[in-house]
């Protein structure tokens, strides 16, 4: 049986609907209609996440309809800057946070899709707009994303705070390098392609409860980071990853609130390149 999650929903319909969203997010909306569901994010100008999003087709409106679902906080924004974009295209732009809901569980159900991020291993997660009385599913997603690495965007850093490789966009399938351009497009290439992301989320591990959030993250007497999101054990933070397994490789203890801390990158993850000493190459 699914879970409710506390979700906003905006609904893109008209006959310009996928072109539209296609111009804007990080995704290849234009393929919507075989997968039913992206992960996405729309990006400021310079390249950093205003919101992430998932990009759900609604199939059965008889006409072009897309709904975004994200979390409610950042709802009202994402409303006005698509109206900023709107300019002539054919599109209506409605919440309906009202009408859908939100669904989740850790096994497939009636209706389910797989998480666009993980696939299975993050769920399967789907939308209703008839009237459900299910149990909150939130500690359990928490749980789960934790145990991954996943950040959760609207919780782990704020509006403009992280350019999209920091945010992990790219291991987590939420942009396309291949498709046209969209907001934010040249400075997200520009970083994939000179390798220049030495900022990331990545996990870390302690003993007891986590550090309180945006605690410092030191490697000696070095500030490199913060603690995000956490539970007992183990949290997610935004650092220099660089700097943290370097320290790592030198036997410099990472700190945060005078405690030990560990990096525990998944394998998934890219790591930032070493940089080539002066005068030779890198290993």
């Amino acid at each position: 049986m699914p879970f409710r999650l506390d979700r906003a929903f905006i609904r893109v319909s008209g006959p310009d609907a996928v072109s539209f969203l296609d111009n804007l997010l990080t995704q290849d909306v234009t393929k919507i209609a075989e997968r039913g569901v992206l992960y996405a994010a729309l990006l400021s100008p310079q390249g950093k996440i205003i919101t992430d999003m998932f990009v759900w087709d609604e199939k059965d409106r008889g006409e072009p309809s897309l709904l975004l679902e994200l979390d409610p906080a950042r709802a009202e924004n994402l409303m006005r800057r698509l109206s900023m974009y709107k300019l002539r295209a054919q599109v209506a732009l409605a919440d309906v946070s009202g009408e859908a809901k939100a669904l989740f569980a850790l096994d497939a159900f009636d209706g389910a899709l797989p998480d666009p991020r993980f696939g299975a291993a993050l769920g399967w997660r789907a939308f209703t707009e008839s009237q459900t009385d299910l149990a909150d599913g939130a500690a359990l997603l928490e749980t789960r994303r934790l145990a991954l690495g996943a950040p959760d965007l609207a919780r782990d850093c704020a509006p403009e705070e992280a350019f999209a490789g920091e945010a992990l966009l790219e291991e987590l399938n939420g942009v396309d390098f291949h498709k046209g351009c969209f907001v934010g497009q040249e400075n997200t290439s520009r970083m994939k392609r000179r390798a220049t992301t030495r900022k990331k989320f990545c996990p870390v591990v302690f003993e007891g409860a986590a550090p309180a959030y945006d605690a410092v993250i030191s490697a000696g007497t070095a500030e490199i980071g913060r603690i995000r999101t956490g539970a007992e054990g183990r949290a997610i933070a935004l650092l220099r990853l660089d700097r943290a397994l370097a320290a790592a490789e030198d036997n410099v203890p990472l700190t945060a609130e005078g405690r030990e801390i560990r990096l525990d990158p998944p394998d998934w993850l890219i790591l930032p390149q070493r940089e080539a000493p002066r005068g030779g190459s890198a290993d």
